[in-house]
This record gives C-alpha cells, sequence and structure tokens, in this order.
C-alpha cells in the first residue's frame, strides 16, 4: 500500500524530487569548479565527435579499445595539438609586438575625424566611442597573451578526458542515450544534429578565419596598413560574423587611406579586400555547406554571442551549437506535445541512433 503524506505526494515521489534537486545541486557544484578547465573538456569532445567513428574502426580490426585509443590520442598530439600550439604560440608573439599603447592606435582613426570635420564640417563618431573601442581591442589582446597558461593546461585536460572517452566511448554514449527522455526516433534526430553542427563549426569556423587572416595580411603588408598583423587577426576573428564580416576592417583602413589622399593605396585595398577577401569567403564557406551544415546566419551570429560568454573562445563553436540545439528541441516539443500526430498517437517511434546500433553491435562482440 502507497503511503501519502498530507499534500498527496507518495513517499517515493517525494524521494525523486529529493533526489533531482540533489543531482541539479551537485551538478552546479561540479560545472563551478570545473569552470577553468571548460575549454579543454568542450574541445575534448568536439574531437571525440570528429573521431569517433575512426576509433571504433580501428578497435573492430584491432580488439583492444585500450591500443586503438592510443594510437588516436598520439596522432591527435602530431596533428592537430602540436601544429595548434605552435600557431598559438606565433599569435602570441606576433600580438607581443603590437603597440598597445591605446593614444597610438587611436592616433589614425582621431586623424581620419580631424580630417574630415575639417573639410567637411561632419563629426563622424565621438572622442569617448573611440577611446572605448580602443580600449576593447587592448584588453583583447592582452587577455589572449595572459591566456596561454590556461590553453595549455586545459589541452591536457583535453588529451587525458580524450582517451578516456575512446576507450569508453560506445558505453557512455549507450548511457547517455537512455538519459534523453525522448522517443528514439527524435534521439535521433538530436544525435544527427550534434554530430553535423560540431563537425561544421569545428571545422568550418576556424579554417574560415584562418583562411582569411592570412589573406588579409599578405594585402595589408603589402598596403601598409598599420599593425599590419593586428588588423589581419582582426580580420580572421570578423569573419565569423555572418552578412557584414571582415568589411568592417578593410573598409574603414581604406576610408583612412582615402582621407589622407593616399587614393592610390585607398582603391587597391577596396579591390583587395571586395575580390580576395570577401570572395574567398563567399567561396569556402560554399564549398564547405556542400560538406557540411548549411547554419542560418542569424543562428551563427546568436550562438557566437552567447557561446563567447559562456565558454570563452570556443564558444564560437559550441554557442551556435546550443542555439541550434534549442530550436531543435522546441522543435521537438512541438511534435511530441502539440501536433495533431502526438494527440492521437500515432508518431512515429520506430527509429533508432546509430549510438543504439553500435551499442548493440558491442554487445554481440
Amino acid at each position: 500500500m502507497e503511503i501519502r503524506n498530507r499534500s498527496g505526494l507518495s513517499r517515493e515521489l517525494i524521494w525523486e524530487y529529493a533526489l533531482l534537486i540533489l543531482i541539479f545541486l551537485l551538478g552546479i557544484i561540479l560545472f563551478r569548479q570545473l569552470q577553468p578547465f571548460l575549454s579543454g573538456v568542450l574541445g575534448a569532445m568536439t574531437l571525440y565527435i570528429l573521431l569517433r567513428k575512426p576509433c571504433f574502426r580501428l578497435t573492430e580490426r584491432t580488439g583492444r579499445p585500450t591500443l586503438s585509443a592510443t594510437i588516436i590520442l598520439i596522432c591527435v598530439i602530431l596533428f592537430i595539438m602540436i601544429p595548434l600550439s605552435l600557431l598559438a604560440w606565433f599569435i602570441i608573439a606576433k600580438l607581443q609586438q603590437v603597440n598597445w599603447n591605446t593614444e597610438d592606435m587611436i592616433a589614425p582613426a582621431r586623424q581620419v575625424i580631424d580630417i574630415v570635420k575639417e573639410r567637411f564640417g561632419i563629426d563622424l563618431i565621438s572622442e569617448k566611442s573611440i577611446s572605448f573601442a580602443a580600449g576593447k581591442i587592448t584588453a583583447l589582446g592582452q587577455s589572449l597573451i595572459n591566456g596561454i597558461g590556461d590553453f595549455f593546461i586545459n589541452i591536457a585536460a583535453a588529451l587525458i578526458l580524450l582517451f578516456f572517452l575512446f576507450t569508453g566511448g560506445r558505453k557512455m554514449e549507450e548511457y547517455v542515450s537512455s538519459l534523453i527522455p525522448m522517443k528514439n526516433i527524435n534521439k535521433k534526430e538530436t544525435i544527427d544534429r550534434i554530430n553535423v553542427m560540431v563537425k561544421s563549426n569545428a571545422i568550418g569556423i576556424p579554417m574560415l578565419a584562418l583562411i582569411q587572416g592570412l589573406i588579409a595580411w599578405v594585402g595589408y603588408m603589402f598596403f601598409g596598413v598599420p599593425n599590419a598583423f593586428l588588423a589581419a587577426f582582426m580580420t580572421g576573428l570578423c569573419s565569423i560574423v555572418p552578412i557584414v564580416g571582415t568589411t568592417v576592417v578593410w573598409i574603414p583602413m581604406a576610408v583612412y587611406f582615402a582621407v589622407l589622399g593616399l587614393w592610390g593605396k585607398a582603391i587597391g585595398l577596396l579591390v583587395f579586400g571586395t575580390i580576395c577577401i570577401s570572395q574567398s569567403d563567399n567561396l569556402f564557406r560554399f564549398i564547405l555547406q556542400k560538406k557540411l551544415a548549411d547554419t542560418h546566419p542569424l543562428i551563427t551570429i546568436a550562438g557566437v554571442v552567447v557561446g563567447l560568454q559562456l565558454f570563452g573562445f570556443i564558444g564560437i563553436i559550441f554557442g551556435p551549437l546550443l542555439v541550434s540545439l534549442f530550436l531543435l528541441f522546441l522543435d521537438m516539443f512541438r511534435k511530441e506535445y502539440l501536433s495533431d500526430e502526438s494527440r492521437d498517437g500515432t508518431s512515429d517511434v520506430t527509429g533508432i541512433t546509430e549510438t543504439d546500433k553500435e551499442a548493440e553491435t558491442g554487445r554481440r562482440e
């Protein structure tokens, strides 16, 4: 006989709520303590999603999960972590050479504003706004330089976590799939969306930023742009913003040259930016979207803003993923509980996830 208290709740239900509250509180505590390593955790999850299939195939051939995980991890270190670390060192070294004096940084902008105001009587922007923008750029550069230690700590954390993800990947996926409160067909849609979005963001966004930054650096050096490396670095970062993108960097540079009367450099930079920088974005983005996910620009913009605030630089990858998952779960809620099929009880529940198939194969083996 089920025992109920005065409020009508059974003892089992009270214990269930208490356990959920305890899980939630402990989760918050663990998240807050592990937050310094969050970039490493998310990086390990990204690499796991990208490399899980090769690792599973290698495990099937060797029959030794630990050996397969070790081989994949060595490849990750040689072909991803070492080049990424060298690139980070190169960027930090270049940023350390940049003159971060605020007055020197805003001098070209102040010079342009003074010339425009003198010739045309137009006050383009206030001094306060210029100083604020320069301060933000300076803070960004200094934070990157100061974060070099955290970068390598998170790399070490990512490698350790990645090893255990590879050795116990199928069991972990099966366990996570069992926790998702959805029908199998919706689980499959969720897992497929996560895989596609992570691959698209992890491969596409950094590649586009790197390509456009390198192209811009060559052009800025040729046309004599002040602080060419910093300008190219900002161009690469701005490439993650759809529609506007890199134009927020090279168009003001061209205007700067035009106001100073350097019309050859101004026109040349405009032509270079339009043809080389912008068109390279359109070309490579088109190629990548054919291979990966075609993400709506608004999702990318909102995701980048949210992700950078939550996760730091790696939020460029996981921010759009969060927004996409929010919209996906919203659509699933509509299908599960608001659509006519769900009310009639005729919705399809026969879908099987890839994780379920792999788990079943693992059990048979």
